[in-house]
């Protein structure tokens, strides 16, 4: 059969393709879709994919994603774009999520495209991550897509591809714009493994609920302007080695997933059902089959665009600010190598951030080493002019603040900020200090406000912490690093459970607490009994007995209630507390304290 060399052009509600065949012969053309016209709109406008991408888009069988892949099979011959398809199982679900899997790889092998997928110990990363499984399925398949896209990045547990892999098309019809077969390892082998630069950018099929969801979940929880911004358009993602780089995009976030739904149902393109997305356990469910229908019945028909709309605006403003501080780092604060480190393995003293590196010289105290490693990248003090601060409006100050404490890992909330601006604008001599997380101090200086360092070639005394946990509710907690979350849940425990998205041995219950929590660190003499042991033990024992080492050991939370030691990271809940089937319940979980990132 001939080559055939394809022109598109595009008209309304038209694309024409003019073949390289005999003049006799006809022009072609392909009706498109309404909803495809606006995807390209709004695919151009943010020039999210041009000519050339390899695009591998994330297909979990739902409506959003088949829509999304069904979308740009529409639209690649306009984009100029290869395509492929990428799944990635969380196993989660059993043989349900076997069955994605196996319509996921059906629905590539109709199309021509190339199929990639994995998959991930989600609950064993949950489970050592002390997170929910959301959160850990979200850091897996998204290591997986970084993969892809040749980051270099570790993944944060081993991946591994699934076969089928490299399918072919199984019917007769020529695949056009189909990516070239670049095979997997061998089942088993991680995805680190797997060749660099598969892909050069992923497409998720995030739409306009989605954005209204997060931003109002977030609102919420409580966040700022960068939370506000909910999700991205684009992510970056730089490769290690410095070739370039990838981008992980989303296509449909101005389009609402009921639009998608007709769509589909217009190409008679069936779909699959995730039965998680009915379960009112997760927040997000809540949210959408609750608040939101709530909000456009009662306040507003057009919430979910008015969100989004939000959204827009906070990323235009959070881009703007992000150029103002990169200049303000450079330029109002000053960085300055502090004393103690000089001389110390892995130091220098260039001007810039000093960063921390292994060291092959004999370190005479490999105790400070590793609390050197511990202490993360960036080791320096920071000075920032005093007048000049105060005299910036809030906003400003606020900014400049938070920044410094991002560059140097300082946990700094909203209420440390607004201390820091009191202590600030007090009158009195200089030398004073105002304590931080994380063992930091703010030195206060005629001219200027000096964050210093923690001297880690001491043991110095990191402050105990206690914080009031309210049922449901959050607390931060800087000097562990963490959020901790309280949930009231109505469990339904059953023995045929593989996994369920609240660990029962982790479900205290709510009718034995007598009061609200506390999450603190332990005392020395404070006491634990966790499920399946014979007596209470000694924390400082059970904590040895999992050989955990300092400085981690000397931060490990509990919480408790009352007099009563109720809860402790990685041990069940004690026996006596934990809650039956159906009872309502309490479970605490953490989350790694971070910046709100682009990537939810």
């Amino acid at each position: 059969m001939r080559d055939h060399v394809f022109e598109m052009i595009t008209q309304p509600r038209v694309l024409y393709l003019a073949q390289s065949l005999p003049a006799s012969l006809p022009m072609y053309h392909v009706p498109v879709h309404e909803l495809a016209e606006r995807a390209l709109g709004d695919i151009r406008q943010q020039e999210l994919l041009r000519a050339g991408d390899r695009v591998g888009v994330a297909v979990s069988g739902g409506i959003d994603s088949v829509a999304l892949l069904r979308l740009l099979i529409e639209l690649r011959h306009e984009l100029g774009i290869v395509l492929s398809v990428v799944h990635f199982n969380h196993k989660l679900r059993g043989a349900e999520s076997e069955a994605d899997q196996e319509f996921v790889a059906k629905l590539a092998r109709e199309h021509g495209l190339e199929f990639h997928a994995a998959s991930g110990d989600v609950a064993r990363l949950a489970a050592e991550e002390y997170s929910g499984l959301e959160a850990a399925a979200r850091d897996l398949r998204y290591g997986f897509f970084r993969e892809l896209l040749g980051s270099g990045e570790e993944p944060e547990m081993e991946l591994v591809p699934e076969t089928p892999q490299g399918l072919k098309p199984e019917s007769t019809m020529e695949s056009i714009g189909t990516a070239e077969a670049v095979p997997f390892p061998n089942p088993g082998r991680a995805a680190a493994e797997s060749p660099p630069h598969v892909l050069n950018k992923i497409a998720t099929g995030h739409t306009l609920d989605d954005q209204a969801e997060t931003v109002l979940m977030r609102v919420i929880r409580g966040t700022g302007l960068r939370g506000l911004g909910g999700i991205y358009p684009r992510i970056v993602v730089e490769h290690e080695d410095g070739d370039g780089h990838g981008e992980i995009v989303r296509p449909l976030l101005a389009i609402r997933r009921c639009e998608l739904q007709r769509y589909l149902a217009d190409l008679k393109q069936p779909w699959r059902e995730d039965s998680t997305n009915a379960d009112s356990k997760f927040t997000r469910n809540r949210v959408r089959k609750l608040v939101l229908p709530l909000l456009e019945r009662e306040f507003n028909p057009a919430v979910v665009e008015s969100l989004a709309e939000l959204a827009e605006i906070a990323r235009d403003e959070e881009d703007y600010w992000d150029n103002e501080i990169s200049g303000w780092l450079g330029t109002v604060v000053q960085w300055s190598q502090p004393d103690w480190t000089r001389g110390l393995p892995g130091f220098d003293s260039s001007p810039t951030l000093v960063q921390i590196q292994p060291s092959h010289s004999k370190v005479p105290d490999p105790a400070l080493l590793a609390r050197l490693k511990e202490s993360g990248p960036a080791m320096m003090n920071a000075s920032v002019s005093r007048p000049w601060l105060l005299t910036e409006p809030r906003a400003v100050q606020r900014r400049v603040l938070k920044a410094i404490g991002e560059q140097v890992g300082i946990p700094l909330e909203f209420k440390h900020i607004e201390e820091i601006l009191r202590f600030a604008a007090q009158d009195g001599p200089a030398g004073k200090g105002l304590s931080l997380p994380l063992g930091w101090k703010l030195v206060r200086e005629p001219e200027a406000m000096v964050f210093v360092t923690p001297d880690l070639r001491r043991q110095e005394r990191i402050p105990d912490y206690q914080y009031a946990l309210p049922v449901p509710g959050r607390t931060m907690v800087p000097e562990a690093g963490v959020v901790f979350e309280a949930l009231l849940v109505t469990p339904e425990i059953t023995p045929e459970s593989q996994v369920a998205e609240y660990n029962p041995q982790q479900l205290l219950s709510a009718e034995l607490l007598p009061g609200g929590l506390i999450v603190r660190n332990w005392h020395p003499g404070d006491r634990f009994w966790p499920a399946h042991t014979k007596s209470p033990k000694k924390i400082k024992e059970l904590l040895q007995e999992r050989h955990v080492a300092q400085p981690g050991r000397r931060l490990w939370p509990v919480a408790v209630s009352g007099d009563e030691i109720v809860w402790m990271r990685g041990f069940s809940v004690p026996a006596r507390l934990r809650a039956k089937a159906g009872e309502e319940a309490v479970l605490i979980r953490e989350m790694p304290w971070a910046v709100e990132e682009r990537t939810i």
